[in-house]
């Protein structure tokens, strides 16, 4: 066979090397944090579906959100949970199952930037042009939105993978716990330069614009509470920006933990870690932040479970 085309059907899994005494821990608490997110956030899909009164761009533009985080840990949570009691050399993944994986996961870190992107374009036509805002914030608008949130990512995404793909291997293990563009493209010895500049490009384009319309925004609107005398506003503002930047923050930080890590070969195990907490940790925390914060989630998350109205 032409070695420049040989691919190997069936890959090995690195995974974490977890200590025989803290096996069951990480698998018990990994399998909690996966139910958890799941149950919070469908149910918070669940209940802005069946809510008329959720039915409005915001909480719309927001629903997108736990759907997203749905999908990111449901590709990486199962299979680590079925590594976690197997041994480094029994550890395989099929090779079409690793690029689904890769490109799912990768799509899911690229979407979470581009619905909050949008939750901050709203944020900011609700702040600063709320006069108008029924006029601009359209079910059309809101449907075009949404569908470059997702739209966007996707093809990104698919040719990052893409370009991936067409190499060959000359190895098959992957080092870090799940599959993901770079752990794939290190199995090849061809010249990855294609690879490395679409990559650096994807994330700094991506970086740029997730940054810049979250900076822009949130200066428009920090000016507009400066100057403005209206404490209602105000109040408005506070409330829902401190909710969206608390889970954009998150997810920033998790995102540039791994970015560091990278940096520090010694710290491989670390970095393992952090890349599996990327694709928990926000998804974990987003609910609970949404739930607590905004007020027309809390209150009717209260009425379902007490049956009667929440005090303001």
């Amino acid at each position: 066979m032409d070695n420049q085309t040989f691919r190997f059907s069936t890959l090995r899994i690195e995974g974490l090397k977890v200590a025989p005494e803290f096996t069951y821990p990480a698998f018990i608490l990994l399998l909690f944090m996966y139910v958890f997110i799941m149950i919070l956030n469908l149910g918070l899909v669940v209940l802005i579906f069946f809510e008329k009164n959720l039915h409005n761009p915001m909480h719309v533009l927001f629903c997108n959100l736990p759907l997203n985080d749905v999908i990111g840990p449901t590709a990486v949570v199962p299979t680590i949970l079925g590594y976690v009691f197997k041994e480094s050399s029994e550890r395989y993944v099929g090779y079409v199952e690793c690029i689904i994986q890769a490109y799912v996961t990768h799509f899911f870190s690229t979407t979470s930037h581009s619905i909050l992107m949008i939750m901050a374009v709203d944020r900011y036509v609700a702040i600063c042009n709320p006069l108008r805002y029924t006029t601009i914030m359209t079910n059309k608008m809101v449907a075009k939105l949404t569908a470059s949130a997702w739209g966007v990512p996707a093809i990104l995404v698919a040719v990052l993978i893409g370009l991936t793909a067409r190499l060959s291997h000359c190895t098959s293990t992957i080092f870090n716990p799940f599959c993901d563009n770079a752990s794939l493209f290190k199995l090849s010895c061809e010249d990855t330069s294609i690879n490395n500049i679409y990559g650096l490009t994807f994330t700094v384009v991506l970086l740029v614009s997730s940054v810049g319309t979250v900076l822009i925004t949130y200066l428009h609107i920090v000016v507009l509470c400066v100057t403005s005398k209206n404490k209602q506003m105000q109040s408005k503002a506070m409330k829902t920006c401190s909710t969206h930047l608390a889970v954009y923050v998150i997810m920033f930080v998790s995102g540039l933990i791994i970015v560091f890590l990278h940096r520090f070969p010694n710290l491989s195990e670390n970095r393992k870690v952090a890349s599996i907490m990327l694709n928990v940790v926000p998804p974990f925390l987003n609910p609970i932040i949404y739930g607590v914060q905004t007020k027309e989630i809390r209150l009717k998350i209260v009425q379902l479970f007490t049956g009667r109205k929440a005090l303001m």
